[in-house]
């Protein structure tokens, strides 16, 4: 069934049918229950479930192209598990977390090893090698291509997450990360992503004029 938390829909048939397609049995509810508490903690103004959902309906419209579907669908559903703003090894640790989860559920080693791969490279620190790793990438960066409504959004969210640094620092901070973006011969490495590449570098250049270039 679908179950409401707040007011973000989750469908755990959905959840269910991943499991499938992974092999292992799915585990209890209370994994889920465990996962979706997480994504409801209070400092998560972006990175929360609707982000999740958001992910997920992007990659629902590039998933032909994934060599293994089911292990990015899990690597999206898991790599915000672990949100501390004020750490730098977030991806790391819901990488490790969804690492945990898969053993526990009887995972093959080499799934759970690509899993973690896949929640690694959304640190985005590099240039992703095979075609999960470049949906992975694509999809946590389709929030950039978003409509400018949604975009902004997403800046003010952001900010928010952020409430503890000091505005100035933010906005160099925020820069830097905007502007190295931009700067990248492209944004979006699978073709199913190229058509939101126009509209990220619009708003990405709409936002560093915002923070004052």
């Amino acid at each position: 069934g679908v179950r409401r938390p707040g007011n973000t829909m989750i469908d755990c048939s959905r959840w269910a049918q991943m499991w499938d397609e992974l092999r292992p049995p799915c585990p209890s509810r209370a994994v889920l229950q465990e996962l979706e508490s997480r994504y409801r903690e209070t400092h998560r103004s972006y990175h929360n479930m609707h982000h999740i959902l958001e992910c997920l309906s992007a990659f629902d419209l590039a998933r032909g192209l994934a060599r293994h579907p089911a292990e990015v669908e899990i690597a999206i559903w898991y790599h915000d598990a672990v949100y501390d703003t004020h750490r730098s090894d977030n991806e790391v640790l819901s990488a490790h977390l969804a690492s945990e989860v898969l053993i526990e559920a009887g995972a093959h080693s080499d799934v759970t090893k690509r899993v973690h791969g896949l929640i690694v490279a959304t640190q985005h620190q590099a240039v992703p090698l095979e075609v999960d790793e470049s949906l992975m990438v694509d999809v946590d960066l389709a929030i950039l291509g978003a409509d400018p409504d949604r975009f902004r959004e997403y800046e003010i969210q952001i900010r928010e997450e952020y409430s503890w640094v000091p505005r100035e620092v933010f906005r160099v901070k925020r820069l830097e990360i905007l502007r190295g973006f931009l700067n990248r011969p492209v944004i979006y490495s699978t073709d199913a992503f190229a058509r939101l590449e126009q509209q990220a570098r619009s708003n990405l250049s709409e936002s560093l004029t915002e923070l004052g270039v």
